[in-house]
C-alpha cells in the first residue's frame, strides 16, 4: 500500500513497551494508549487513564537545581520541602518541563505519535516477530477511544504480514470493535467482574455492554475469518474480584456462550507494584496497603476457574505472589 495513501492520522501513545511476553504469543511490542472507559480502584496503570499528557516527578532522580520553574509558563510547579509539586489544574501537560530537566526527574506521560511513524517504529522489531510467532499488541488504556488511529494502525500491520492483537476492557461501542476486529488476529478480552451491580461499584459502570462486546466477538469468530483467537483476562483483586462466586460465574459464562472459542483464560494476579506510580501523579490508592496473593491462593483460584464448566486446559494464572509463610 502506497503511504501516501494513509490518512496523516496522529494519536496520544503512552509507551511503546519491547520484547514483551505477556501481551499475546512470542515476543511483542505493545503500544499503550493513553486513555481508559473504565475507572477501576486497582488498575495498576494510573497514568493510562487519563486521555491527555501528564507530567510526574520521579524523586530520587531530581537535582533540585529547580531549571524546570523557569520553563513553566503556567507556574504549574514550585519546591517546598516535600520536593517538585505540580499543580495539576494549572499544568497542561507541554512537556517543557521535562524536556528542559538535566537529571530527567520530570518525565511526560503521553505523546502524539503520527500513524506512519509509529508504524516505522513497531516494525523495527520484525525480526523478533518472525523467530518467535510474536507480532504488535494495541493496549492501554483503551485502544478504541482512538478508533480511526487504531483501525488504520491495524490495518497497516496486517497488510506488513505482522501478527496483531488487540488488549480491550470491552467498554467500547460495538461499532468501534466492528470496525477493528476484521484486522485483529487476536482479541484480549478483560471480563473483571461477573455481577453487573458490583462491576459498577469496582470500574464506575456495569458490565452490561462488555458482556454484550463479547458476544459480538464470538459472532465474529464464527462469521469470519478474524479474530483468531480470543484469551479472556480476569484480575484478581482481594476485596473484589477475588471470590470463588465471581470466579465462578465467569466460567458459567465462558462455558455457556464462548464454548471452545476461549483459548486462554489468565486469572491475572493483584500487583501492587504501581504504588509509586500513584503518588507521582498525586493520586490516593484505594489498595495501597494492600498485600500480594500467596501462591497458594492464586492456585485455589484457578481450581475455581477450572470447575467452573470450562475447558480446564484453558485456565492459567500469572502475577507476582507473597512468599508463603
Amino acid at each position: 500500500m502506497n503511504d501516501s495513501k494513509i490518512p496523516n492520522l496522529s494519536a496520544t501513545i503512552l509507551e511503546i513497551q519491547r520484547m514483551s511476553t505477556e501481551d499475546g504469543p512470542g515476543i511483542r511490542t505493545t503500544v499503550f494508549f493513553k486513555g481508559c472507559s473504565l475507572r477501576c480502584g486497582w488498575c495498576h496503570n494510573p497514568e493510562s487513564i487519563a486521555a491527555y499528557p501528564q507530567v510526574h516527578w520521579v524523586a530520587n532522580q531530581c537535582l533540585g537545581c529547580k531549571t524546570c520553574l523557569a520553563v513553566c509558563a503556567q507556574g504549574a510547579l514550585s519546591f517546598s520541602e516535600k520536593g517538585n509539586r505540580i499543580d495539576r489544574d494549572r499544568c497542561t501537560g507541554c512537556g517543557l518541563c521535562a524536556e528542559a530537566c538535566p537529571a530527567n526527574a520530570l518525565e511526560l506521560l503521553g505523546n502524539r505519535w503520527e500513524l506512519n511513524d509509529l508504524v516505522a517504529e513497531v516494525i523495527k522489531d520484525r525480526v523478533y516477530f518472525s523467530k518467535s510467532g510474536g507480532g504488535v499488541t494495541l493496549g492501554g488504556g483503551e485502544p478504541t477511544l482512538q478508533l480511526q488511529f487504531c483501525r488504520e494502525l491495524l490495518k497497516k500491520l496486517k497488510e506488513l504480514g505482522i501478527h496483531t492483537a488487540v488488549d480491550t476492557c470491552g467498554m467500547c461501542s460495538r461499532d468501534a470493535l466492528q470496525e477493528i476486529l476484521p484486522y485483529s488476529d487476536l482479541v484480549l478480552f478483560d471480563v473483571k467482574e461477573i455481577d453487573p451491580q458490583k462491576h459498577r461499584i469496582f470500574a464506575g459502570s456495569t458490565n452490561i455492554k462488555i458482556l454484550d462486546n463479547l458476544l459480538l466477538v464470538r459472532d465474529s469468530m464464527q462469521t469470519g475469518d478474524r479474530p483468531k483467537e480470543l484469551w479472556i483476562r480476569t484480575p484478581i483483586i482481594p476485596n473484589a474480584t477475588a471470590t470463588g462466586e465471581n470466579v465462578r460465574g465467569i466460567g458459567k459464562f465462558i462455558a455457556a456462550n464462548l464454548d471452545g472459542l476461549v483459548n486462554r483464560w489468565d486469572l491475572c494476579a493483584f500487583n501492587n507494584l504501581c504504588r509509586d506510580k500513584y503518588l507521582r501523579l498525586d493520586l490516593d490508592w484505594e489498595y495501597k496497603d494492600q498485600a500480594l496473593w500467596s501462591k497458594l491462593s492464586m492456585e485455589k483460584m484457578a481450581a475455581i476457574a477450572r470447575n467452573s464448566g470450562v475447558d480446564p486446559a484453558i485456565v492459567y494464572w500469572s502475577g507476582s505472589t507473597k512468599l508463603e509463610a
